[in-house]
């Protein structure tokens, strides 16, 4: 299997990098995974994942629930109960961002469609993409939307789009400087570009270590900080115009951190950090478990 190897960093380009962490595959092999850091911007990532041509079979798995729509047990259960509510939050979000009730809008790694969907009944003229055929196919049954492969970025003409989205899809993004001189492209002049991640410098990720479950390897190659997305952002045009805590997060990540240590009643143990967790970032919204990056185009 051909493994990715990283000598550079993609937001600084320095050559200076240090292990930090072994972390394991809990969802589908079982596989450890090195994470190193950058010494001098400190930029995380995994070293050593299956390039994106190998990487599909450490996604098809029933536990990788993005991906399917089972509510089985109580974390399942949270997990849409929250994604429910958060559809709603987004759509706000993106129309108050955008200063816009409509326009044309892009969800790259769109899964299963639930948001693209919530855009289009809301009058949105959306085109979705998403790499998993299995999600398209949820996405046409459940929607009726036209859900386009991976490749479909390429037909896109410059100044396609009023606004793109990644709701947790940018971690997964081999080729990281590629894609974002690509959403540069395809947005126009005031377009907005809205990229939700995991924050490894959240209370969650200190207090959990190798087992918090946002890191999520190798599935996810980039572990972004506040600090590190602005950096990479502006080396690609873009200016950081609004950030915000995804503060729900905290909970479903807290309680399937417990669940890869092991513990008895992780579901309450997990409730009780994300409860901590969620206290942590009202005082300090750089704290959330996840963030909310709006970035224009630089002038």
């Amino acid at each position: 299997m051909e493994k990715l190897s990283i000598n550079a960093c993609p937001v600084c380009g320095s050559t200076h990098l240090k292990r930090v962490m072994t972390c394991t595959d809990f969802y589908a092999s079982g596989e450890q995974f090195e994470l190193y850091s950058c010494e001098d911007c400190g930029f995380t990532f995994t070293q050593g994942v299956p390039v994106e041509a190998e990487i599909g079979k450490y996604y098809e798995t029933p536990d990788y629930i993005s991906h399917t729509d089972t509510r089985k047990g109580a974390m399942n259960s949270v997990y849409h109960y929250v994604r429910s509510y958060m559809l709603g939050r987004k759509a706000r979000l993106v129309a108050k961002e955008a200063h816009r009730k409509t326009g044309r809008l892009l969800d790259i790694g769109t899964g299963t469609g639930y948001f693209a969907d919530t855009m289009v009944r809301r009058g949105w003229k959306v085109e979705a993409v998403e790499k998993n055929p299995q999600a398209r196919e949820f996405a046409k049954e459940h929607f009726g939307l036209e859900v386009k492969p991976e490749s479909a970025l390429q037909e896109f003409a410059p100044g396609s789009f009023d606004v793109i989205t990644l709701w947790h899809v940018m971690e997964h993004l081999e080729h990281l400087g590629e894609v974002w001189q690509q959403l540069h492209e395809m947005l126009t002049e005031k377009g907005l570009l809205i990229v939700a991640v995991p924050n490894c410098s959240s209370y969650d990720a200190q207090r959990y270590g190798e087992y918090w479950a946002a890191y999520d390897v190798p599935r996810h190659l980039w572990h972004f900080t506040p600090g590190t997305i602005q950096q990479l952002a502006s080396r690609h045009g873009f200016i950081m115009a609004a950030r915000h805590p995804m503060p729900f997060d905290a909970f479903y990540v807290s309680m399937l951190s417990e669940k890869h240590r092991g513990s008895s009643c992780s579901f309450l143990k997990g409730m009780y950090v994300g409860t901590l967790a969620w206290f942590s970032a009202l005082g300090r919204k750089e704290r959330s478990s996840s963030m909310i990056y709006v970035f224009r185009k630089k002038r």
